[in-house]
């Protein structure tokens, strides 16, 4: 492999470091919502991971079934985290598509 092969190599993967720093900024500050329970719990997550906001409505809130409560904002959270990293995935998917990477199979769901 000639010097300038490698030198353009080296270029490209220099520019696809770059795009996936900046993707992975712009997926930080995405974000999904999910709810449960018909829309009594919501709750939005960012692409960072983190929980941004939880709404309950009134009228799920029942001081002798805090339980059901817990299980609504558990299942909205979790799916408002699968959401958000599945955003993130298909985002860093794009930049990934077609390059055979060793070590980086399935990395970003591609």
């Amino acid at each position: 492999m000639s010097k300038k092969m490698i030198g353009d190599m080296m270029r490209q993967a220099q520019k696809l470091q770059a795009e996936m720093q900046r993707a992975q900024e712009e997926a930080k500050k995405m974000t999904v919502e999910a709810t449960a329970g018909g829309g009594m719990v919501s709750v939005v997550a960012s692409g960072a991971g983190e929980l941004v906001s939880i709404k309950i409505e009134k009228d799920v809130v029942n001081a002798d079934d805090v339980e059901m409560l817990q299980d609504l904002i558990l299942a909205a959270a979790n799916e408002a985290l699968r959401r958000a990293q599945q955003a993130v995935n298909a985002e860093m998917s794009k930049l990934t598509a077609g390059l055979n990477i060793p070590g980086l199979g399935g990395m970003f769901g591609g």
